[in-house]
């Protein structure tokens, strides 16, 4: 029986002692990249913590917003992703409901002063929105990567 398992793996080619991520680069006889596929939550996960969603190791971003091209530790492109409006939007819906639900709270449950309302709440809201930007569009172009939106599928079968 062992012999036999052998003999399959001998002909597809597959090494045992080492797996296919340990290898790195790119399995030259299918053109893939020998790294394992990422999911769409691992790739969101990435993405929030500003890494890169193919490997988790480069930094994503350049600037605030501006995403690298490429990783610099992998190569994957990162050009593709067409984050657009969809970041600004679930920041607004994140902030709104918890300056929203804050201001609620604040009327109805204790007495305020009006000036402290306007000392408090505008400038929370564009605190918030201002820390979720850059996290929210990055678990944005990982969502895009983990699914293979956009040009990432044809990156991700030329592996990077």
């Amino acid at each position: 029986h062992q012999p036999e398992a052998q003999g399959k793996a001998g002909r597809r080619g597959i090494r045992r002692a080492e797996p296919a991520h340990a290898r790195g680069g790119v399995d030259a006889r299918r053109g893939m990249s020998a790294t394992p596929e990422v999911s769409w939550a691992e790739g969101v996960r990435r993405g929030l913590a500003g890494r890169c969603p193919a490997c988790g190791q480069g930094r994503l971003f350049g600037r605030f917003l501006k995403v690298n091209d490429a990783c610099r530790s992998c190569g994957a492109e990162l050009h593709h992703h067409r984050a657009d409006d969809l970041p600004p939007y679930l920041v607004i819906l994140i902030v709104a409901h918890l300056v929203g639900w804050g201001i609620l709270t604040a009327e109805t449950r204790f007495e305020v002063p009006l000036w402290l309302h306007l000392a408090v709440w505008p400038a929370l809201t564009v605190m918030l929105s201002l820390l979720l930007l850059q996290p929210v569009k990055g678990a944005v172009v990982g969502l895009q990567y983990g699914l293979s939106m956009h040009g990432f599928s044809a990156a991700r079968r030329r592996g990077g």
